[in-house]
């Protein structure tokens, strides 16, 4: 490899303002940006599209990091939805399913965050709990709207995840939904206080795992990110 490794990361597709402008655009938190960056990668988006694309653009990629955002939609996963699921957005939900098989089959790096980690396994034929507060009886997941709260999860020792951070690291959540059951041949890794499935890796993948909370969001804890793009180092070392 030449050069900084190539990163591509998933983008919401929401209504935004700017200037005189109201559009359905292509964005994302900059926090995605800062933290490939800063470990030494270089961020591309990727806007969700229909076609062809994903396979042919990621033998241009070294690594995937799926973003969190807006609810799978439950039809994926079998389900009808709860009157707290947002809205379906089938476009994001195709590109990114596609994008993450694709990266699985040719052993790409992948990180999947928040959302991510739903996609990650309700891409192995796993399910979602749609609203997280029905099941854990408090809203402390997400405690107000486009606020972070700071928990300690539990990491299993001996897997990829603690390896990175430990056993006991404090994490930002900001997530109504979350894995109910796992999807075959998933490793649930890390779990929050109250049981919920708060980490999942993919065995037997060079690196493959998904977070429930907000790694890109914590400038102080670049750790995640940092192995992501370590890994692509080990390769060429």
């Amino acid at each position: 490899m030449t050069g900084a490794p190539l990163v591509g990361i998933t983008s919401y597709l929401e209504p935004a303002t700017w200037g005189g402008w109201e559009r359905s655009a292509a964005v994302i938190p900059q926090q995605y940006v800062d933290a490939v960056t800063a470990a030494g990668g270089t961020a591309v988006l990727l806007p969700a599209q229909p076609g062809e694309a994903p396979q042919r653009l990621l033998r241009r990629l070294d690594a995937l990091v799926l973003s969190g955002g807006p609810d799978v939609d439950p039809a994926r996963y079998g389900s009808e939805p709860h009157p707290r699921t947002g809205p379906p957005q089938a476009l994001r939900d195709d590109w990114e399913s596609a994008l993450l098989r694709g990266a699985l089959d040719n052993d790409l790096p992948v990180l999947a965050v928040c959302r991510g980690m739903q996609v990650l396994n309700v891409a192995f034929g796993g399910t979602l709990i749609q609203h997280l507060p029905d099941r854990v009886g408090d809203e402390t997941h997400q405690i107000a709207l486009g606020e972070f709260y700071r928990r300690t999860v539990t990491v299993r020792p001996d897997s990829r995840l603690g390896t990175i951070l430990g056993e006991r690291p404090e994490v930002l959540c900001y997530h109504h939904q979350a894995v109910d059951r796992i999807g075959t041949g998933l490793r649930p890794v890390a779990w929050s206080e109250d049981g919920t499935v708060e980490g999942l890796e993919v065995p037997g993948a060079r690196f493959a795992l998904g977070v429930q909370w907000h790694p890109e969001a914590d400038p102080t804890d670049s750790r995640l990110f940092r192995a992501l793009v370590d890994i692509l180092e080990e390769r060429t070392a």
